[in-house]
């Protein structure tokens, strides 16, 4: 008899990544042509290399500054939450502006530039908070939302039987290795 698993639901993150992934490389094609249409094809090509210039040194200073905070944190024994989104933003940022394209240049400027980057860290904390809560309330850890509702507890094994002495109890045997001969040699 085969036991195959049941077959996984696709995940939202997988499919917005889909997406991404195809669909803005098409809006991104669109609105070169559409600038080169209007400006000229060197134009906008200068004006590509010149977005990825700018992109780089913005990087390069907000990245410097981002680490600066994140090393002072650290140092100072506290938890460095709020540097390490900042880091991972720039970072994104930068490759993002990088990247040729305009789209993904102004996304990636919204999040490198310090005035628009707090607006970012609070909608990645908030899908990172999300995220968390719906890993924890799924697990059935108790004491967290979720835990002891129907479907949130891993029965057992299709086909099988629950081991004798509860849900905690794992079933094995204990495999003691023979004594080794002593090299007294």
């Amino acid at each position: 008899m085969s036991t195959t698993p049941p077959p996984r639901r696709r995940r939202p993150l997988t499919a917005l990544l889909a997406v991404v992934f195809l669909v803005v490389p098409l809006i991104e094609l669109y609105v070169l042509i559409q600038v080169g249409q209007v400006i000229g094809g060197w134009p906008t090509i200068g004006l590509l290399l010149l977005s990825a210039v700018l992109g780089g040194w913005l990087v390069r200073r907000e990245g410097r500054r981002a680490w600066t905070e994140l090393s002072g944190a650290l140092r100072s024994g506290r938890m460095p939450a709020r540097e390490l989104a900042d880091a991972g933003l720039v970072l994104t940022g930068g490759l993002l502006m990088v990247a040729p394209g305009f789209v993904t240049d102004v996304v990636g400027l919204l999040l490198v530039l310090p005035v628009t980057r707090p607006v970012a860290r609070r909608a990645l904390t908030g899908f990172a908070v999300r995220r968390a809560s719906a890993q924890v309330a799924g697990s059935g850890v108790p004491g967290f939302p979720g835990a002891g509702r129907p479907g949130t507890h891993h029965g057992p094994p299709p086909g099988g039987r629950r081991p004798a002495g509860g849900p905690d109890v794992v079933p094995g045997e204990v495999v003691d290795d023979p004594p080794r001969p002593r090299d007294d040699g």
